[in-house]
């Protein structure tokens, strides 16, 4: 496809056809996820992006349990824990601790990274499965029908043109053209005005990594890149600028020797900025051909990020249900079930997101000392703890499942072991399909082979398992017969190829 060359006389392509299966637009990571997975499914994706150029520079600077293995299962974690920074807690404020260690998996940390080498695995991956980019395109507005969407768009040399697709999925930010143009509502409020944001390099090593240090006069907080840079964002109460106020060295070099003692000897910053953070969320993920993810569904504080993370796993949701889709496997009601499961998550973060930054923020000596005495509480609760740590790094997170279902069935299920090659579920899972977890299923299987991976788990015997693409169990059942294999193959699958039967 060589959308490039679409002069403005092809502007009108209401109802012709297709450029594309998806159009994906905006190419931060969770538009690079679902372009890789449509790609490596075999759909027409192509990747819209108003940047003409790789950032080296990001808000987002951590990556979570739940989404490492979202991305181990794309092949990328191991590459990403040689460059980032394994932090095994997070200490909001006080003694409250919330341990990611003992977290079962084999992530049990917050790998510390900057966006943009997150940016850049992603969309090599993406490249490598055949989707096409286009940077430096303007997403001007769309317009749906009964049989697809048509996107218009402004190119580098400002020429214009419409892309025609099955479907649209906006991943283009909190100020989502997509949003826009679809007239969907973005409900909400501002959760902080004023934060500073600086990468620096210091001559001392702070000694709270990862960690808010707060007081009266506000917050800061450091996080390391691994390459000797450190992200700073510091929160003064007592000069809240706007957000085109210019930030310098000493803005940051104050906030934090008055919140810490000192300013670490803070030197060279690459990167100076100020931003407030609403707490947002669409009423709706899906209008028509037309799906919002990330942060074009919901904003919320930096608090315990878990932006890109959320935005990633949105992505990793939505992509195996269009490709079922397209491909003919399910019918249009998959879809649906983007919004019933990514929405209520969405919530959650929302909820726990404002719940650390009151906590963190909070100016009032009573409220301050109250607040101290209930982390002392919730740092002798181990329970409480390892919920928090389970709700803040994903691994906790389920889907309802249909009444009368087997207990696992929409919980995250573990990187279990196998007993031949692929060794553990997550490499099987690099296949982009389903994985079927059982012993003697695989003929069975075979007339679905094209859609679902049979392995056998290593060591005692499990309940049989239908491993959806994104990690999350579709079917489970203790010692299932042949034909109940069938039915549940049938129905995630659709019907068995007639050369496999």
């Amino acid at each position: 496809m060589n959308t490039t060359d679409r002069s403005a006389s092809d502007a009108s392509n209401p109802h012709g056809a297709s450029d594309a299966d998806v159009l994906v637009v905006g190419a931060g990571p969770a538009g690079l996820l679902l372009a890789g997975d449509l790609a490596q499914s075999g759909v027409r994706v192509c990747l819209l992006e108003r940047r003409d150029h790789e950032s080296n520079l990001s808000r987002a600077f951590s990556l979570h349990a739940r989404t490492l293995e979202q991305l181990d299962a794309r092949g990328l974690a191991d590459e990403l824990l040689r460059i980032g920074t394994p932090i095994r807690a997070l200490r909001p404020f006080g003694r409250l601790s919330i341990d990611f260690s003992r977290l079962r998996t084999r992530f049990p940390f917050i790998l510390a990274i900057p966006q943009w080498q997150v940016e850049r695995a992603l969309l090599r991956r993406a490249e490598g499965a055949g989707a096409v980019i286009l940077r430096g395109t303007q997403v001007t507005g769309l317009r749906q029908d009964p049989d697809g969407v048509d996107v218009d768009v402004r190119h580098p040399d400002g020429s214009v043109a419409t892309l025609r697709a099955l479907y649209v999925v906006g991943t283009d930010g909190a100020r989502s053209t997509v949003r826009r143009s679809l007239g969907m509502p973005f409900p909400g409020r501002s959760a902080i005005r004023s934060v500073m944001l600086a990468d620096v390099l210091l001559e001392r090593v702070p000694d709270d990594i990862f960690n808010f240090s707060s007081n009266e006069e506000g917050f800061t907080f450091f996080a390391p890149f691994g390459d000797g840079w450190y992200r700073i964002i510091g929160w003064d109460r007592r000069r809240e600028m706007p957000d085109d106020a210019p930030v310098t060295l000493e803005d940051v070099r104050d906030i934090t020797t008055r919140t810490i003692g000192n300013d670490l000897g803070m030197h060279d910053p690459r990167w100076l900025s100020r931003f407030h953070s609403d707490e947002r969320q669409v009423p709706h993920y899906r209008q028509g051909r037309v799906f919002l993810a990330g942060d074009a569904a919901h904003v919320h504080s930096p608090a315990g990020g878990m932006g890109m993370n959320t935005g990633i796993q949105d992505a990793a949701n939505l992509g195996w249900k269009l490709t079922a889709v397209l491909h003919g496997w399910a019918d249009d009601a998959l879809l649906d079930s983007y919004h019933t499961e990514r929405h209520p998550v969405g919530r959650m973060v929302l909820r726990v997101s404002h719940a650390l930054l009151t906590a963190v923020t909070t100016g009032s000596p009573v409220i301050r000392a109250l607040r101290a005495a209930l982390a002392d509480v919730v740092h002798q609760l181990v329970v409480v703890e390892a919920r928090a740590a389970r709700g803040i790094s994903g691994i906790g997170i389920a889907y309802r499942a249909p009444r009368g279902s087997h207990p696992l069935v929409g919980r995250r299920v573990p990187d279990l072991r196998l007993a031949e090659k692929p060794a553990r579920l997550h490499e099987a899972l690099r296949e982009g399909t389903f994985v079927l977890v059982g012993r003697d299923v695989a003929a069975t299987a075979a007339p679905w082979a094209q859609r679902v991976v049979t392995v056998a788990p290593a060591g005692s015997l499990r309940p049989t398992l239908l491993v959806r693409p994104d990690g999350h169990a579709a079917w489970a059942a203790e010692d299932p017969d042949p034909d109940e294999v069938r039915k549940a193959l049938t129905q995630w699958l659709g019907e068995a190829d007639r050369q496999g039967t």
